[in-house]
């Protein structure tokens, strides 16, 4: 284990004897009275979340004769070990129905066999065992086991298989565990809180969003809209654009509330929400286009006129463009304060006061040149342009010909109407 979880555990230890154990080892054990006599057989472990190592509150046991579970709580154990669990003088009387709280959750049907999301390293993983400790008489949990010695505990195979992979091979396959403390529900939604994420080791949102794409495609539905919803809406925004399959963008945005879904679509880049909203339900569509924000909408459905296909329908109107008249200085201030992606400012595009495109600048213009110089004094006027209805295809041997990262699209009045970047060709290239 690695040195941390040590030291962790340590933090909850005293001198009392303490035992570990895996739950793998006692689910369907027999619960007994005082007297020894068989009662039942343990079904499954509810614990109250909150604590680092949270502590076992109730049992979950199937009696004999009766069809439904029954809950005790932990205080009614007199001992426990891998053998069985013994009751407390009295406590057969004092079994409820089975009843699980916000705060609490049931570590067989909640957590075993489900999958956890490691945001150390962006992938998921399987919980194949769960790692308990008897300290001071409570029951606690230290660890998630998802390596392949937790699947060969449960089988009743690990003895005979280290035995054989030592002998052969002088190995033992590693324990590989992650502290309970990394390890908490998502949201405290009933619904949703089957979903368990590592969170404290790292932010879900400080992964790259290529990877939460990566994780959101390797999920069930269920995990994948509730971790997609827990999401903050730049980070969703960007994640939704890195997601491959149409179909999965669609049923992700579909999965978050209606107000969700636009402000979303208002993070993203306006082709890339217009490309998601084409794929839409006509009803929803409209719905969601509908609750955008004016600016928002109106570039969605200025982009949503134009057929697929078309250089209109990739481009993005994220873009900087000013007046001729302008000054570098100018063009850095507002450069400072955008947001647009950076595929998206590596021109700057130069109009008229009618918003005719005249030229296009570049960044090394606005870090080396003077700031009071004004931008028709530096801008290129040899300029490479589409319009929007040319063919996708001829837009892109612009790009492989002329090696640009960007191209304007003017209408027939040669009026700035938004750009192409070398990632949206790219990605209608890598999508055929």
């Amino acid at each position: 284990m690695a040195a941390v979880e040590n030291a962790s555990i340590k933090e909850i230890q005293d001198t009392t004897i303490n035992m570990f154990l895996h739950i793998s080892e006692i689910l369907g054990r027999f619960v007994v009275n005082a007297d020894g006599d068989a009662v039942g057989k343990l079904a499954d472990l509810k614990v109250k979340l909150g604590e680092p190592f949270p502590k076992v509150s109730g049992l979950a046991v199937k009696k004999r004769k009766e069809k439904r579970l029954l809950e005790l709580d932990w205080q009614e154990v007199q001992s426990l070990n891998t053998t069985a669990i013994r009751l407390k003088a009295g406590a057969e009387e004092k079994f409820k129905p089975l009843e699980v709280a916000n705060d609490e959750i049931f570590l067989r049907d909640e957590l075993l066999d489900k999958q956890v999301v490691d945001t150390m390293g962006a992938k998921i993983e399987r919980v194949n065992d769960i790692h308990l400790l008897i300290v001071n008489q409570d029951l606690r949990v230290v660890h998630v086991d998802y390596g392949i010695r937790g699947i060969l505990r449960r089988l009743g195979w690990l003895r005979s298989v280290d035995y054989f992979t030592n002998w052969l091979f002088a190995y033992k396959f590693e324990e590989k565990m992650i502290s309970w403390k990394y390890v908490q529900p998502l949201l405290s939604d009933p619904v949703k809180r089957n979903l368990k994420l590592n969170v404290t080791a790292r932010k879900i949102h400080e992964i790259h969003p290529s990877d939460l794409a990566d994780i959101l495609e390797e999920l069930d539905r269920v995990n994948r809209s509730s971790i997609f919803r827990a999401l903050d809406l730049q980070t969703a925004a960007q994640t939704l654009e890195e997601v491959e399959d149409p179909k999965l963008q669609v049923s992700l945005i579909e999965s978050a509330p209606v107000e969700q879904a636009s402000d979303i679509l208002e993070e993203m880049a306006p082709d890339e929400a217009t490309d998601l909203l084409a794929d839409l339900p006509k009803e929803k569509k409209e719905k969601l286009i509908r609750t955008m924000k004016k600016l928002s909408r109106e570039a969605v459905e200025e982009l949503l006129k134009f057929k697929e296909g078309t250089a209109g329908s990739i481009m993005t109107k994220d873009f900087l463009s000013f007046h001729k008249d302008r000054t570098i200085g100018d063009a850095i201030e507002e450069f400072r304060k955008t947001t647009y992606p950076l595929e998206c400012i590596s021109y700057i595009f130069v109009t008229d006061k009618d918003n005719h495109l005249v030229g296009v600048s570049t960044l090394r213009h606005l870090i080396i040149c003077d700031k009071d110089i004004p931008l028709k004094k530096l801008m290129n006027t040899h300029l490479i342009k589409v319009g929007p209805q040319d063919d996708v295809e001829d837009v892109a041997l612009l790009f492989k010909k002329y090696k640009f990262l960007a191209l304007p699209v003017v209408d027939q009045d040669n009026v700035l109407k938004g750009i192409i970047t070398l990632k949206d060709i790219m990605q209608t290239q890598f999508a055929e």
